[in-house]
């Protein structure tokens, strides 16, 4: 399993169910990567995008709540359940999109994180899991500086160190 996110210097995604930031770049590596695969996200991230889903993506969104209702999107309630839906995929076609909580859950089951790192704090209330701190998990490549206007910002590939490329069952 993947995890693609963009987050500021303290590892914040967004503020108000909202990314922090959009930067056409970032946008479009997302949509490189993810289209034609699997995302896996919770509900509020599930809200926040512009249509409710995304095209030309298996969409899964995970949630407590047993009565939500997310269109052409597949509603999970567990780990359990979520992992019977995603048997028939491949594992390195599934992208882990957030937000913090669904990040954090499934951290353990991912193999490579696709981060656009930005160099400026902004005023977060979610945040990913911050992988430079975290000692089972390498940055293996770095884009050379971006910048977008007056930001400045790197595409970062991270590995898990001897991580297995299944799902825990």
């Amino acid at each position: 399993m993947n995890l693609i996110v963009s987050a500021d210097e303290n590892w914040g995604i967004g503020r108000n169910n909202q990314l922090l930031v959009r930067i056409p770049d970032d946008l479009r590596l997302f949509r490189e990567l993810t289209e034609g695969k699997v995302v896996v996200m919770g509900r509020k991230t599930r809200e926040s995008l512009p249509n409710g889903i995304l095209a030309n993506r298996v969409n899964l969104v995970l949630t407590h709540d047993r009565h939500y209702e997310a269109g052409n999107a597949v509603v999970v309630h567990s780990m359990d359940e979520l992992h019977r839906r995603l048997e028939p995929y491949p594992t390195d076609e599934v992208y882990v999109i957030g937000g913090g909580s669904v990040y954090s859950q499934l951290l353990d089951e991912c193999s490579t994180a696709y981060v656009t790192k930005i160099e400026f704090a902004y005023a977060a209330d979610a945040y990913a899991p911050n992988l430079d701190h975290l000692p089972e998990w390498e940055l293996i490549a770095e884009s050379e500086e971006q910048t977008y206007f007056d930001l400045i910002y790197y595409f970062r590939k991270y590995k898990a160190k001897g991580r297995n490329h299944g799902y825990n069952r």
